[in-house]
């Protein structure tokens, strides 16, 4: 098994630096529903990223849908890890080329000021711990062909994570309803995805909760000054070359992206 972990590994690194997608892992070099080994492939790819120098600065909440989970036949959410090289700065041009299969999704960014090492955390504690909210546009990307992913190769292949974009607008916790918060993500200025905060395990809280509580327990908790992407607030959109995309959440403000189809950025 340990020599299929590998090679699922060498997939995934393979696809990210040629371009080209891999096949999917499932029933062939993982099992079905295998996600321990899955994330232990995540794990040989963080190993390889903080080799080259990235810098962890957070993780990412996927699977955070009711409906995409039953798409999936599971019942709980995955995760993935952030570094600093996947991140954009907001408004900033990003080169299609970077990506294979880029689609943009509109979320609720977590700042933390405090460890959360307890797995026991309560809802209090959770709320203390935020140094205040942003919005968000998570850029996810599959390395697996024609995004056709399980539980098992999304959780692989780091969450499918690409890049992140944080709004520059800092709101206090307290200033906000998270779950009644609305959500538009507008290209060329017409609606492309809508939602709210409740579309995120009924409020965005849920999800940062479940992810503390499973990070802590397995001995790499969330650490003060991390980035948390809570899950998405809408359909996750197709990136089209050339294109730009505004998400607005009510009481949070807006946060930009676009996309050439030229190297850079």
């Amino acid at each position: 098994m340990e020599a299929d972990i590998e090679a699922a590994n060498r997939e995934l690194a393979d696809a990210r630096s040629t371009g080209k997608p891999c096949p999917p892992l499932r029933g062939w070099l993982l099992p079905e529903g295998d996600v321990e080994s899955a994330y232990r492939v995540q794990q040989l790819q963080a190993r390889a990223w903080q080799g080259r120098g990235e810098r962890r600065v957070g993780a990412k909440i996927g699977l955070t849908s009711r409906a995409v989970q039953e798409t999936f036949g599971v019942f709980q959410p995955d995760f993935g890890m952030l570094t600093d090289a996947m991140a954009v700065g907001d408004g900033v041009e990003v080169a299609v080329d970077r990506l294979l299969q880029p689609r943009v999704e509109a979320e609720i960014a977590f700042v933390l000021d405090r460890d959360l090492a307890d797995p026991q955390i309560t809802t209090v504690d959770l709320i203390r711990a935020v140094d205040h909210v942003l919005p968000a546009i998570e850029i996810v990307d599959s390395r697996i062909a024609a995004w056709d992913i399980s539980i098992v190769d999304t959780v692989a292949d780091n969450a499918s994570s690409g890049l992140f974009v944080l709004g520059t607008t800092p709101r206090r916790l307290a200033d906000v309803d998270l779950r009644l918060c609305g959500m538009v993500l507008e290209h060329a200025g017409e609606p492309v995805s809508v939602g709210a905060g409740a579309a995120c395990l009924g409020n965005p809280l849920h999800a940062l909760h479940w992810l503390a509580s499973t990070l802590a327990r397995a001995g790499d908790p969330l650490r003060a000054g991390d980035v948390v992407l809570s899950g998405a607030l809408g359909p996750m959109v197709p990136v089209t070359p050339g294109a730009a995309y505004e998400a607005r959440i009510s009481g949070l403000g807006s946060v930009r992206t676009s996309f050439s189809d030229r190297g850079g950025q």
